[in-house]
């Protein structure tokens, strides 16, 4: 394996299928969660998704979910 020839692409394919076999595929997964930087705004994204619930209307919510557990 030459890095010197190899591309950003390969060395990250190289790199995951030597920790999968180093460390099995919990191992890499939980190695991956704690590097992969993610992407996008999630704080926007977020607030695009839930918008501005009251604490009323979360309770509510809440409640509602519950009472419907029981039926």
């Amino acid at each position: 394996m030459n890095t010197q020839v190899m591309t950003q692409e390969d060395i990250r394919i190289a790199g995951i299928e030597i920790l999968s076999q180093h460390m099995g595929i919990t191992g890499l997964i939980r190695f991956l969660q704690q590097t992969e930087t993610g992407y996008g705004d999630y704080t926007k994204n977020r607030d695009d998704f839930l918008g501005q619930p009251t604490l009323g209307s979360l309770f509510e919510e809440i409640k509602n979910s519950k009472c419907n557990e029981k039926t």
